[in-house]
């Protein structure tokens, strides 16, 4: 296990140090992939109102939360130890509820979770504002036009892809769980890029960054702790910038581990919100390595390489 420092942006005073910052942001996405965003301008009660909404949402018994249960086709709802990761082949040991712009029937009700949908479109509308703010700079870094990406991550249309995701990790005190399995298996996000949000003192996330893996899904590569930083943002570039970037800038492999003795065993809590070109988007380069391809189609694709990698992964003989 590396000690490698995760870097940290300052993004006060924003308009003004539009320059610095963005030197900053395109440094660290070209080497490592990973950084932390301070001074943000999310309010701190924003972000913790959101917690507890989707902590009260998780407490809901299965029956209830079924209501919501994942649209796969809008990438919306509940589900419960779904999500299986071609790293690791055995179901991601977490619950989340996922929501879109346009997926309100995907939304807990009021009567079901008091006060979540109006914190939900309160913290979604300032994710988009900064994710905004840190796309200009990502144009502004591979000369595109500043505004570029906000074009292509608009939330007024129908078919936009951004998302936000609340993450239930479960407690493990009580559980003797199998060395093969992960609160979440290493794997990169398909998106532009990642705000995610995460609880002091609830660790486990590591992070293989600026695509330094020499396997497919860095197993046995140099993994490094990327712990919660107080009122910070961990922002990581997905597959999707990547493309977009001619590979200059680097998606990063991920992972989040189960807790290790003497460790907080408890509930793990986090929220991110994932930034994805809509869905009628072109995605090309400035130096056109890579043929265009729509936001829609980029998805799929990136689906169905995950759908043949665990169908491959079910051919391999299983050791005496």
């Amino acid at each position: 296990m590396s000690s490698k420092q995760v870097v940290v942006v300052d993004f006060s005073d924003f308009e003004r140090r539009k320059t610095v910052i963005t030197h900053a942001v395109m440094q660290a996405a070209e080497n490592e992939g990973v950084f932390y965003v301070k001074n943000h301008g999310i309010s701190q009660g924003l972000v913790d109102s959101m917690f507890a909404r989707s902590a009260d949402f998780f407490k809901l018994d299965d029956v209830t939360k079924k209501r919501y249960s994942f649209d796969k086709p809008r990438n919306a709802g509940w589900e419960k130890m779904a999500q299986i990761r071609p790293s690791t082949g055995t179901p991601d040991m977490k619950e989340s509820i996922s929501l879109g712009f346009h997926t309100a029937d995907r939304c807990p009700s009021e009567a079901d979770c008091t006060g979540f949908a109006d914190a939900a479109a309160a913290f979604m509308a300032a994710c988009q504002d900064m994710s905004m703010k840190l796309m200009s700079c990502f144009a502004i870094g591979l000369g595109f036009p500043e505004h570029f990406f906000s074009q292509h991550h608009d939330v007024t249309k129908t078919d936009s892809q951004q998302t936000m995701r609340c993450l239930h990790y479960h407690d493990t005190s009580q559980q003797k769980v199998p060395a093969n399995y992960w609160r979440a298996g290493a794997h990169t996000d398909f998106d532009t890029l990642t705000l995610l949000f995460q609880r002091p003192g609830e660790k486990g996330l590591e992070i293989c960054p600026g695509r330094k893996a020499v396997t497919e899904f860095a197993i046995g590569d140099e993994w490094s702790p990327a712990d919660p930083l107080e009122g910070a943002i961990t922002v990581n570039i997905g597959d999707m910038l990547m493309q977009w970037s001619d590979d200059r800038l680097k998606s990063t492999f991920h992972r989040v581990r189960m807790p290790r003795p003497g460790e907080y065993q408890g509930p793990r809590y986090s929220i991110g919100f994932f930034n994805q070109a809509n869905k009628s988007s072109v995605i090309q380069g400035p130096k056109k390595k890579y043929a265009p391809i729509s936001g829609l189609d980029f998805i799929l694709a990136a689906m169905q390489r995950n759908y043949n990698a665990l169908e491959a992964l079910k051919q391999e003989p299983v050791a005496a």
